[in-house]
């Protein structure tokens, strides 16, 4: 095959959604693709998905984006996906129930548990989230004891995906690194931590590079979708992928991305951690990188949230309508905590709320202390992160937030960096991954030249008056709110 003609496939398990673009060599992206996914929550803080809809949804989005191309051109295929979900399956590969999802929280008392386990943190880099993986398995063990003495394989999302590719349990070191099996320094699954809920390396899939090769497609899919047996890159987690696809892979960089959840993640060239503050310590989707990363479980979502709480579907609308108000120094403050939080509270019990009304406040008024308060929560994930030495002069932003200019501008302020817009954000993911199973197969290639920074669209320059007064009035306020809330809440002793 000539180097010319050779395409790579990128596939993303999301939530929402599968995604799969194809780019060639020059890294454009020929085409993409999506196939919906739903999210069942049959009771409180539940969150689970049929990993057979993400088979059938990724089928879907792979046949629309080889339509009308010749799939032989393609020499590699790029995994990334949706983190922490845990996949049960019986020794016939068989699921044994819904995988449980990185938003479900219902692991919140096994969290407290692992912790207890011996040098717990100096292994994983990070606090015990209820949405991490082992805390569900130890969840499972607990109040599914049926379920569990079948569990032969546990596999992230991802990995799912993989298996039915290529036949193979394997998997990569960003995405173990959010399981709390995987020794995050070491880059490799910790049997202290396995023996913790139960489970021996038996139970997991080998661990790769996100840029070596991980399986082969097989025989059979090769013949129907009109494929060669082509190599199945490692792949990433959804924001190490991310951050792959938008040229995040140095140490230093550092994006935001604006999405259902919301994160700051920043690359380092070792390792490093701050579980005190619920930083995330992760291994990066690249050789001898890892990453930190605040995340806030929602964030544009929020957006959603008001515009329903308020009678008003246009989410569009909605903005424009905030922008021409303008944010107000004495309106009201919005906690964001819809569903829990993560950085930094680790919080599964917290809860969102709009305080400081008065009798005029309007639609307007919501709308802006959302696009604040969510603001001011990144700023708590910044901040986290900045406190270990870790701090980018810019920050590069994508996500479906992004898209507001006005929003961009007010979190620039807020946060006090520059924040920079790129081409070819909307396809995040899926073109991580695809820029992974290039670097799988093409070994003349250099990191610059497949992980290129995009186009620069638009800058947004921080006012240093208004980041001063978010830091000094608002971001107080904010933090003082969710202290005199929680205990209306919590239910922690």
């Amino acid at each position: 095959m000539d180097a010319q003609e050779r395409m790579y496939l990128g596939i993303d398990l999301g939530t929402s959604s599968v995604k799969a673009v194809l780019i060639d060599d020059t890294g454009a992206v020929r085409a993409s693709a999506s196939s919906p996914l739903e999210v069942s929550h049959p009771k409180p803080r539940w969150s689970e998905q049929d990993p057979a809809t993400w088979w059938s949804a990724t089928e879907a989005a792979v046949a629309e984006v080889l339509e009308g191309t010749d799939a032989r051109r393609v020499a590699a295929i790029g995994l990334s996906g949706q983190m922490h979900g845990a996949t049960l399956l019986d020794a016939d590969d068989a699921v044994l129930r819904p995988a449980i999802l990185w938003n479900d929280t219902r692991a919140d008392r096994e969290c407290l548990e692992l912790e207890n386990v011996p040098g717990f943190r100096e292994i994983t880099g990070n606090v015990a989230f209820p949405g991490f993986t082992a805390p569900k398995l130890a969840w499972v063990r607990k109040h599914e004891p049926d379920v569990f003495a079948r569990v032969a394989k546990v596999l992230l999302p991802k990995d799912y995906l993989r298996l039915r590719l290529t036949g193979q349990y394997m998997t990569d070191a960003s995405d173990a690194a959010g399981t709390l099996w995987l020794d995050v320094r070491k880059r490799q699954w910790s049997d202290a931590m396995l023996a913790a809920t139960g489970l021996d390396r038996s139970h997991m899939p080998a661990v790769f590079e996100g840029s070596q090769p991980a399986g082969r497609l097989s025989q059979a899919l090769a013949d129907r979708w009109g494929m060669d047996t082509v190599p199945v890159a490692a792949g990433g987690g959804d924001n190490a992928a991310g951050a792959v696809g938008v040229g995040i892979v140095r140490s230093g960089q550092a994006m935001l991305s604006l999405g259902t959840s919301g994160v700051y993640f920043a690359v380092s060239d070792g390792f490093r951690a701050s579980p005190e503050q619920a930083v995330h310590s992760f291994c990066h989707a690249l050789p001898d990188t890892w990453h930190l990363m605040s995340v806030m479980l929602n964030a544009a979502s929020c957006l959603d949230f008001t515009a329903r709480l308020t009678g008003f579907s246009d989410v569009p609308a909605l903005l424009a309508e905030a922008e021409a108000s303008g944010l107000k120094p004495d309106g009201p403050m919005f906690l964001p905590y819809l569903t829990g939080e993560r950085t930094p509270h680790n919080d599964a019990h917290a809860r969102g709320s709009f305080t400081h009304l008065v009798p005029g406040t309007s639609r307007a008024d919501l709308a802006n202390a959302t696009l604040e308060g969510v603001g001011l929560g990144l700023l708590d994930g910044l901040l986290a992160v900045e406190s270990t030495g870790l701090v980018a002069d810019e920050v590069t932003v994508i996500g479906g937030g992004s898209r507001s200019a006005y929003w961009t501008q007010m979190l620039a302020d807020i946060l006090g960096k520059k924040l920079v817009l790129r081409s070819g954000g909307e396809v995040g993911p899926a073109l991580g991954a695809a820029r992974l199973a290039r670097l799988a197969v093409d070994t003349d290639a250099t990191l610059d030249e497949v992980c290129p920074m995009p186009e620069v669209t638009a800058v947004r320059e921080p006012d240093a008056a208004r980041h001063a007064y978010f830091l000094q009035t608002r971001h107080p306020l904010f933090r003082r709110s969710y202290e005199r809330l929680k205990p209306l809440y919590s239910d922690a002793p």
